[in-house]
């Protein structure tokens, strides 16, 4: 596995694969790696000749100082099962390689990241879309690979390419979960133990949204078992109830008669923890 640290090496890196006639897949991530990752990595692995993967917190999605400082950093652990799993290639830049001096292009989505989640962190997807479409143009994938459990981010980085005429695809890969059905993140290591065993509430408000939509619930009745549900754990602070066309985001009501996606967010201590599902009727 190559380690690079610049955009001019990790370039060259592809170059020789593209010289070779190979396709490569991109899995971009923060680190704090879990199973998760893996399975992006898994699914780049089965359907490219090569897979590069990008390490690098960007500062630009995070709108309190505090989080970006204490999202976890675990490098080394990282690289570890990023070999493992079969990556070719790791960009892992600073963050002035990434915004030089002088930066001030940005890339926004303007109706898709300014909606829901977005409105709980203003400035969040702008961050990733413009981070996105650096590491895409460095890289140059065929397809990139992202986790459904960030609905939202999914939905803005397909519209990006869209918009943008991107010459790769953009794969959703289903949420990976923990036995207990807590939905896989960087951010659960800074659960305390007691904020960890409260987290499964999430998971647990969203299947009893999938049986009440299964009983032919209303969007309204959808929203109101996820609210008390997550109400009732007093760990947890919830901060947001989204039901919305998949694809879209556009809000809907009245009976869920068509597939919904449920996206929903909540504090637990300092750590906001996000979850969605695609439900049917």
């Amino acid at each position: 596995m190559q380690v690079c640290r610049t955009i001019s090496d990790i370039r060259a890196a592809v170059a020789a694969f593209r010289g070779a006639g190979e396709s490569v897949g991109l899995v971009t991530t923060m680190g704090a790696l879990h199973a998760g990752h893996m399975t992006l990595v898994a699914n780049a692995r089965a359907a490219h000749d090569r897979v590069v993967a990008t390490i690098f917190v960007n500062p630009t999605q995070f709108g309190d100082p505090a989080d970006l400082e204490n999202y976890p950093r675990t490098e080394e652990e990282d690289l570890a099962a990023l070999e493992a799993a079969g990556i070719d290639a790791v960009l892992i830049p600073s963050v002035d390689e990434i915004y030089p001096d002088g930066d001030e292009t940005i890339v926004e989505t303007t109706h898709l990241a300014n909606t829901l989640h977005g409105q709980v962190r203003p400035g969040h997807f702008r961050g990733v879309a413009t981070v996105v479409t650096k590491l895409f143009n460095i890289v140059r994938p065929d397809a990139a690979y992202f986790g459904e459990k960030d609905y939202q981010q999914l939905q803005v980085i397909k519209r990006m390419v869209c918009d943008l005429h991107m010459d790769l695809r953009v794969v959703g890969v289903p949420t990976v979960r923990e036995p207990d059905g807590l939905a896989m993140s960087s951010r659960n290591v800074r659960l305390s133990p007691e904020d960890r065993a409260a987290a499964v509430v999430l998971s647990r408000s969203l299947d009893a949204a999938a049986q009440h939509a299964k009983e032919g619930a209303t969007v309204a009745e959808l929203d109101r078992v996820i609210r008390d549900t997550i109400n009732a754990e007093r760990r947890a602070e919830l901060t947001a109830v989204d039901i919305v066309a998949p694809g879209t985001l556009a809000r809907v009501e009245g009976p869920v008669t068509a597939p919904v996606a449920i996206m929903i967010s909540a504090r637990f201590g300092d750590v906001l923890l996000i979850d969605q599902r695609e439900v049917t009727p």
